[in-house]
């Protein structure tokens, strides 16, 4: 297999050190696993984790012993990733798909991808990918692998006859699992912040607390004092911040926040980096959300789920009865 040189090589060849694997010159195309008819070579799983491993060492520089975990779970994933593409490549090839239509959609798709990210000029694609160190024989055999791989996996695991989830399952799900659905106390809040300047004379962001407050109980609203008042995130959406939890406060502001009813707002909260006056809209317990908020949510848990368990279900089968060795 021809050697493929990009970026990522003097990163890789560090990076295969560091794994204690070979990576003299003369041995990146060398043969690291046989699958089946094809290899793994020693320059591909370099190609993969070099990347991947130039983050950790930024990641985890100063921890020694979990960078030497993290690597070695990269490696583990990157060897398991490229094993599965071969296994689905020949099971393609072996399972007899119609090729010739195959190669002609690969055309057709290559020739969008020109259009779309070279302006239509497949010279200007040619000369990217010598720069990367790649023919345009490579860049066609791997958009044309991609899309087998993505192919096999739409028919075997994530074609919609594959993945049926009953609403009886959902609703065991949320059974099961009441706890994940638990709604603290919420308040739908507006809010206003007036900054306590840092040039200005002391108890200035107080005396402007308190106009506007002043303003609010003579019948202004109070999203229109926000809005022209405030220095918060929302001013421009008049302070509203949703429905929000205890812990979207800090502890001085929350305790005033769940004291009032709904339609209440507070005084000036005068707190050392701002004045806070907070506006209660509407108060909802404690409580479990019901099914049907939370239906659409558990339904792609669930999905996530079973698709999970088809893929390696199926990469289970083709494993069992191809030929795979290391070396």
């Amino acid at each position: 297999m021809p050697l493929i040189v990009n970026k990522f090589r003097f990163i890789a060849i560090g990076a295969f050190l560091a794994f204690g694997l070979p990576a003299q010159a003369d041995l990146v195309s060398g043969v690291s696993i046989v699958v089946n008819d094809d290899v793994i070579t020693y320059g591909e799983i370099m190609d993969q984790v070099a990347p991947r491993v130039q983050m950790l060492y930024s990641l985890y520089a100063n921890d020694e012993q979990r960078l030497e975990e993290e690597k070695r779970k990269v490696r583990d994933q990157q060897l398991e990733e490229l094993i599965e593409r071969k296994l689905i490549l020949h099971e393609f090839t072996s399972s007899g798909y119609v090729t010739n239509v195959l190669e002609s959609f690969i055309d057709d798709q290559i020739k969008k991808n020109i259009q779309r990210d070279y302006y239509g000029d497949r010279a200007r694609l040619i000369k990217t990918l010598q720069a990367e160190g790649l023919t345009y024989e490579m860049y066609r055999r791997k958009e044309r692998e991609s899309f087998i791989v993505n192919y096999m996996g739409y028919q075997n695991v994530d074609a919609p006859k594959k993945i049926l989830i009953s609403p009886l399952k959902i609703e065991q799900f949320y059974k099961d699992h009441q706890d994940a659905f638990k709604v603290d106390d919420q308040v739908k809040l507006r809010m206003i912040v007036i900054n306590q300047p840092a040039d200005g004379s002391p108890g200035e962001a107080k005396r402007t607390a308190g106009e506007v407050l002043a303003k609010i109980d003579s019948g202004v609203p109070f999203e229109e004092m926000a809005g022209v008042y405030s220095s918060g995130s929302k001013r421009a959406e008049g302070g509203e911040r949703g429905w929000v939890e205890r812990s979207f406060f800090k502890p001085e502001l929350a305790q005033i926040a769940f004291s009032l009813k709904a339609g209440q707002h507070s005084g000036v909260i005068d707190l050392p980096e701002a004045c806070y006056i907070l506006l209660v809209e509407e108060v909802r317990p404690a409580h479990v959300k019901s099914l049907t908020e939370v239906r659409s949510d558990i339904e792609r848990t669930l999905r996530t789920e079973e698709r999970s368990r088809l893929r390696k279900q199926w990469i289970e089968r083709l494993k069992n009865k191809s030929f795979i060795e290391y070396y």
